[in-house]
């Protein structure tokens, strides 16, 4: 007999009455059951922490030393130049 691929989970969570009816309030006009509508704002909220973890946020001065970094770079030093012959005759 082939084995269950989509299995799922049970979360569990408190909340204070008025938060429930807040929730209720809202999955209801979605047309969801509280449940799905849970999930759905927890998957939402998920994607969106991920999404904000892998993005730098830089203040408009640090954007323009990022950029005059890039554009104008500081020479290397002697220990910088050795690394990159070293890397470039190990990958060569």
């Amino acid at each position: 007999m082939p084995r269950e691929t989509n299995r799922t989970a049970r979360f569990e969570a408190r909340m204070s009455p008025e938060m429930l009816a807040v929730v209720g309030r809202a999955a209801e006009l979605q047309g969801r059951s509280v449940g799905d509508f849970v999930v759905a704002a927890a998957l939402d909220a998920a994607h969106c922490a991920i999404e904000d973890a892998g993005i730098l946020r830089l203040s408009v001065a640090d954007q323009h030393r990022f950029a005059e970094a890039l554009l104008n770079p500081e020479p290397l030093t002697p220990s910088m130049e050795r690394a990159v012959a070293r890397y470039l005759r190990l990958n060569a």
